[in-house]
């Protein structure tokens, strides 16, 4: 008797399209990590990224880095259990989920992508703990609704129960005139108190090279819009801040094995043009 959830059996008969004829920022960025899930279009995308921001490589590993020191943090410090990872991109180990269960096993994540091709690749890699859980969708992060009314979704996590919802990279990928605003506060108002919110933003407030990028991505279907410090901290409107607060990723707790190694002395805040944060939604 097959056991396999009825949502995950539908998604696996359902014929996928991976338009590889056009760039998609989660291959860019696979690209970017030095990964191999990309294609012509992706690479050649990424080389016009890499012309406007030379250390957008450097870039995508200090977000990855971020996003596993904040899943720790969250994990051993701030007691949560469970992830919503929205634009969670191609699958590279360690992911969020590994981190997450190193720390507690019985951490449970969802991860939400609109790539068919990081759905193909979640269904072979995204495994999991015997202790905890771990399950994707295929949904478009502008219909946060969708996503949390997924059957996946609910019958991984518990929204009682405090959540981390991640949206690292993504924010600056919805579509211009999108209220973006709006997407985070229904997201937020889904999860309790204890709940976490963990955004990593493109910037031109360190380098205004950086702006480039907006035009990079105007013939090709996608809109990038950078964000000032000011406009990333209104996703954070009634959360508070972990310390050190909205920052470039380099300089969010970077651990001792990091600074001993000096990479933090090397990056200045204009090589890596990203803000980022992690806050908690305060008890009412």
């Amino acid at each position: 008797m097959d056991e396999t959830p009825a949502w995950m059996q539908a998604e696996a008969r359902t014929p996928v399209d991976l338009q590889v004829d056009r760039p998609h920022g989660a291959r860019v960025y696979d690209f970017l990590l030095g990964g191999k899930t990309n294609y012509a279009a992706d690479r050649e995308q990424a080389e016009k990224v890499l012309a406007s921001v030379p250390a957008a490589a450097a870039s995508a590993r200090e977000n990855r880095a971020f996003i596993h020191r904040a899943a720790r943090h969250l994990v051993a410090e701030a007691g949560i259990r469970q992830f919503l990872d929205i634009g969670t991109g191609i699958p590279t180990s360690p992911n969020l989920h590994e981190v997450a269960q190193d720390v507690d096993p019985s951490a449970r994540v969802v991860y939400a992508d609109n790539d068919p091709i990081v759905l193909t690749h979640s269904r072979a890699l995204h495994t999991t703990t015997p202790e905890g859980v771990t399950a994707y969708i295929e949904a478009d992060a502008t219909d946060p609704v969708s996503i949390l009314e997924s059957p996946a979704l609910r019958e991984t996590l518990d929204l009682t129960e405090p959540v981390a919802i991640t949206l690292c990279l993504l924010l600056h990928w919805l579509p211009e005139g999108y209220d973006a605003y709006g997407m985070v506060r229904t997201l937020l108002d889904a999860v309790p108190s204890g709940s976490a919110l963990v955004v990593t933003h493109v910037t031109k407030d360190f380098d205004e090279r950086a702006g480039g990028i907006e035009e990079d991505f105007e013939d090709t279907g996608s809109t990038v819009r950078t964000r000032t410090k000011a406009e990333v901290g209104r996703f954070f409107e009634g959360l508070e801040f972990v310390e050190p607060g909205l920052t470039a990723p380099q300089r969010w707790r970077p651990g001792p094995a990091e600074i001993e190694a000096g990479d933090r002395d090397a990056l200045r805040d204009q090589d890596i043009p990203i803000w980022a944060g992690v806050a908690l939604k305060p008890a009412v």
